[in-house]
Order: C-alpha cells, then structure tokens, then sequence
C-alpha cells in the first residue's frame, strides 16, 4: 500500500528547497549560461540584455582581464593579447598546435609545462585558464540573475572531444569555482531540449556545426529515454574556417599582400564574419578595405559567391554524417528529423545541403544559438535534484575504442566505439613467460589493430604476481568510463588481488582531423590490418614455442634425444625462426605445426621423465591410500 505525506490542520509541509543549477555552452565563438524556471530552461542576459557572451579574453599589464564583448572589440587592435577561440586549443599540446592549420596571432611559451601557455601582456596564460575566465563571467551572471550562488552546472562539450579535451574543460571549470555535475555533449545536450519541448518520438540526426567544431549524432527519443545510436565529426571544422575563408577572398579581390600585419588580418575578418552574417538576410552585401598609401578598396560579395567560397567546407560535413548512419544502422530514410545546432547553421546554404542530403528539410524553429545551453540547463536541474530522474533517461557513447596492448604489438579492444556510457568492463589477460612476476599495461585509442596505427593514452604496471609457468596467472583488467566519458583502468592479480589503477588524464588532445584519420584509416585499411594481426599473432605464437623448446633442450635435450633428433629439432626450429620474421601466417604456422611433430616424441619422454621422479621412492598403496 502506498503512503502520502499529510500534516495536522492548519500547518503545511515544508516547502522542497530549490537548488540553484545551470546548464553551460562553452563555445567556440559565443559562450550561455542557461537555467530553468518555473519549470521552464531559459538563457540568461546580462545587464545590457545580451544572451551571447563571446568567448573572448583580452590581457593587459595592469588591469584583470576584459571578457566577453569588450574583449572582442579589440581583438583588431591588440590580437596578441585577445585570445578568441580558445576551445580549439584546449587539450592539446606544442606539437598538436604546431601542425594544425589555425591562424593564430598569439605566441607561445615552451615552458615547464604539461600544457602549452600563451604569452600575454598579463602573464602566461594556458587554454584552460583563458577558459576559466569565460566560465567565470558565465558564473557572475547567472549568480547574479539567480540571486544565490550555484550549486551545480552542466557544461557541454562537442561530441568529439576526448579524454584529454574533456580533462581540461573539467580543469577550467574547477579554476572557476564551478561544480561540475556532468559534461554533456552538445548534440546530446540539443535533443535534450529538443525532446522535451516537442514531445516527439523516433530517430534524430542532430546537425552542429559550430564556431570551432563540427558533430553529427544520431539519437533515438522514445519515452524520455535519449540513446545515441553513433556519433561522428570534426573537431577542427567549423564556423571559423568558413570566416578564414571568406577572409581570404577579401584580401586577395582587394590586391592585399597576404603576408599583411595580424591587426589588418584581424580587421578584415571582422568584416568577413560580418558579411556571412549579412547574407544570411540580404542577397549582396558592400565592403571596403583600407590600403595604406592607395585608395580604398571597395567590391561587393554576393550571396553565390559566398555559397561558391564555403561550399568544399560544408560538404565536407557530408562524410562524417554518411559514416554515423552507418555506425547507428540506419539510412537516411530513418532519419525522422535533423535538428540543427550551432551558429553556424543560419547560414542558407548550409540548411539547403543539409537538406539535400537528409532528403528532407532541417528543423530550425530552435534557435540554433541556445538550443544547447538550454538542453544543458533541464540536464542540471534533474541532476541536482530539482526534477525526478525518471523523467529523463540520458544514454551517451564513446567515440572511439579503448583497449590494451598485448604481445606482438597488438591492440585487445575492451570497449567498442560507440558504446553507451557509462560502461565498466573486463576482461582476463596472463603472462607471458615463466615466472613472470610483473606485467606493464598500455592503454590506448583507435580503431585499428596494431599499436603503432592508435594512440597512446597511458601506461602502469602492476607488479607482485606470484611466479607460475607463462599463460598461468589471471589478470583483470577493467575499463571504466563515467559519464562524463573520462576513462580510468584497474588490472588485478586474481589470486593474490595486487591491484594497480590508473585514471587517464593525459595533457594534450588529438591533432586535427586525427579521429577523422582514424577512422577513415580503419575502414579503407580493414583488410590489410586483419591480415598484420593474424601475422603478429603467429609471431608471438612462434615465440611461445620457441620459447619453450629452448627452455626444454637445455634441460633434457641431451639427455633424452638422440644425435640424430636434435638435428631434426633444430632444423624444424630454424625454419620456424625464419618464418617468424616473414610476413606471412600461414607460413609460420605450418612451420610451428611441423616443429610441434618433430617435438611430439621428446615431450612425452619428459612427461614420463617428470611422473617416474614423481614415483620415485614411492608405492601404488600410498597415492590409492592418499585418494
């Protein structure tokens, strides 16, 4: 029988305090704080009404750093000291930035650090500190609209982020007195607020095309329950790049030197950010540019030119959505709707390609520039407590696979790529060699099969393994990826439980386009890595072998084979010597197979050999008298 709360006449229930949570978009180009009230998520503004904070910081030598607007606005002047999208440098090390394509105006310190640090005239900073500052203004404002301090936040990340990037959002938030409740992906974050307002059911490609990043889920809503059935994207692809394009055109139709200042480069795409904005609206827009020492500049740029100019980058988009329908197992006829995410997404052209693909016309009644703050914000308001959990169930995945190293320089795959988090498994690895007594494990990222083609998250080692004889010990290891999708890996000795932990925190990020690489490689190199893994596993099946026998000859060799045996035994064992280094399996296993009958006869003289020394001293009578 079910219970209800009553109490006597004339008094009433405490009334159930309301924690003060908020949802985060921390952006590339514009950044939210957004919040529910009244049952109902909403961005907040700050006091001159503006729901967007641009992710801007600017640095000077005697003064806190100016944030959000004011900082944009002299990023033409000052660009060495106004750091803009700084969320493409989070994560991510020296040699990660170095090799990317970004045009960065800032220059960088090779100091003592896991992170790379930016020189300002304000100090070194890092991108996680750059970060804080943006999440900090985020925190005064909603504090300040909320009346009270926070006690919990949400902030979104793009789908594709890893381990490191994730990290280091975590980092910043912390910098900033957040706490932080959970990291939520963007795409997941939209459906969120998506679902819940139009209480739809069925298969959803959410389409967020950023400032800094692009991603592409595919989610099926059904009963509140949100399932990414697969993700994809590019995490250095985004509204940026269509600016730095657009930009180029304007300095080449107006005859600039393309070595030009960084202040003018700045100035220029100013306008260029405002001219895709414009077009937007407007069919042709006017602009001018300022020479020195020549007359003004002045041309038009007409809505198909723009489309002609941003065209290779929006399909470049097209990929990755071709390859999460494949991972989810759907076509393009599942799809119900495309909610589109992401500033980025007002561009015309980009709706009609979108469009085109999916076969059908994109959602915009969302406004695409808070649809993911807003997802953030109903997110924080269940998880601290203000609304049951069971009126949203949230199943996010990985984006690439996570396994360990084993001989031969193979990858074992714990969890699969597009699992739902959060996720624990296990799975039982042993020793290799006789007496083994510790074992390193290697940790890595990807899709493929050996370990030079992934990437290396971390490596420990767990020592104090009792000594046995090689494949006799038990290890344990277990992946565990919380839900915010950071991963931490225990391995254990099952007999004796030696246990050694690691939780993966590495300091840089992926490069450019590397998961895109990965998993391009994966799939065009299938073939070709099957066959290098039945090769390295021969390899280190031979090894065992060899091992053994030679362990096996220098015990009994001369004493229970003949001349003429060992002969044979060593001509079998160096042509499986010489198959081993080639590369070809079938060939080494023949070559094991034939040194396995030339070994038959000589290891069952060393079992008898091993039961006669057991016997021996003994009679039948004492072992049917022990049983």
């Amino acid at each position: 029988m079910a219970l209800i709360q009553i109490s006597e006449p004339g008094q009433s229930s405490a009334e159930q305090k309301h924690h003060l949570a908020a949802g985060i978009d921390l952006g590339t180009t514009n950044s939210l704080v957004a919040t529910v009230r009244d049952g109902q998520p909403e961005t907040l503004a700050d006091a001159d009404g503006h729901h967007l904070l641009p992710s801007a910081v600017q640095y000077s030598p005697d003064a806190s750093p100016l944030t959000g607007r004011a900082a944009k606005d002299k990023s033409s002047v000052d660009p060495q000291n106004t750091i803009l999208s700084v969320k493409r440098l989070m994560g991510r090390g020296m040699a990660d930035i170095e090799k990317s394509n970004d045009r960065l105006s800032y220059q960088f310190i090779n100091e003592d650090s896991t992170v790379p640090r930016i020189k300002t005239a304000g100090g070194n900073v890092s991108p996680i500190e750059v970060s804080a500052e943006i999440l900090t203004a985020l925190k005064k404002r909603a504090e300040k609209e909320l009346g009270d301090e926070l006690e919990g936040v949400v902030v979104t990340v793009p789908a594709y982020f890893d381990d490191a990037q994730r990290q280091a959002t975590k980092d910043a938030a912390k910098l900033a007195g957040l706490n932080i409740l959970r990291l939520l992906n963007e795409p997941t974050a939209a459906a969120i607020a998506y679902g819940l307002e139009s209480q739809s059911e069925g298969v959803y490609a959410i389409y967020d095309f950023g400032g800094g990043t692009f991603d592409i889920s595919i989610l099926r809503l059904n009963r509140g329950v949100f399932e990414v059935l697969a993700t994809a994207g590019d995490s250095a692809l985004g509204g940026d790049d269509l600016d730095h394009v657009i930009t180029d055109w304007l300095i080449e139709s107006s005859g600039l030197n393309k070595e030009i200042g960084q202040n003018q480069y700045r100035e220029l795409w100013h306008q260029a950010c405002q001219a895709k904005e414009r077009l937007s609206q407007q069919d042709v827009v006017e602009l001018s540019v300022k020479i020195e020492a020549a007359p003004v500049w002045q041309g038009t740029l007409s809505r198909t030119q723009l489309n002609e100019l941003i065209d290779p980058l929006i399909r470049k988009t097209l990929a990755p959505c071709r390859r999460a329908l494949r991972d989810a197992g759907v076509t393009v006829e599942d799809i119900d709707e495309i909610v589109m995410v992401g500033g980025s997404t007002r561009a015309p052209r980009v709706r009609e390609l979108v469009g085109e693909f999916y076969g059908k016309n994109p959602l915009v009644s969302i406004d695409p520039d808070r649809i993911v703050a807003l997802g953030a914000a109903i997110q924080a308001d269940i998880l601290i407590g203000n609304k049951s959990h069971e009126d949203i169930l949230l199943l996010d995945v990985i984006p690439l696979s996570l396994g360990i190293e084993t001989m031969g320089g193979l990858v074992e795959k714990v969890i699969r790529r597009n699992t739902t988090i959060p996720i624990t498994r296990a799975q039982e690895f042993t020793t290799f060699k006789d007496g083994q007594t510790a074992m390193s494990v290697h940790v890595l990222q990807g899709e493929r099969e050996l370990v030079v083609d992934c990437r290396s998250l971390a490596k420990f080692e767990l020592h104090d393994i009792p000594p046995m004889v090689a494949g006799a010990a038990r290890i344990r290891v277990t992946f565990q990826v919380d839900a915010d999708g950071l991963l931490s890996v225990t391995a254990q000795e099952t007999t004796t439980h030696a246990e050694s932990h690691v939780e993966v925190k590495p300091s840089y990020g992926l490069e450019d386009a590397e998961i895109e690489r990965m998993l391009k490689d994966s799939i065009s190199h299938a073939s070709e890595d099957v066959e290098a893994r039945n090769v390295r596993e021969q390899q280190v099946e031979a090894d065992r072998v060899l091992f053994a026998l030679d362990a096996a000859l220098q015990s009994d060799g001369n004493t229970l084979l003949t001349k003429e045996e060992l002969s044979k035994i060593a001509d079998a064992s160096s042509v499986l010597r010489q198959a081993r280094n080639e590369s070809n399996a079938a060939t080494i296993k023949k070559a094991i197979k034939d040194l396995d009958k030339e070994t038959m006869e000589f290891a069952a003289r060393r079992m008898d050999k091993s039961i006669h020394k057991a016997l021996t001293g003994h009679s039948v009578t004492e072992f049917n008298e022990e049983n």
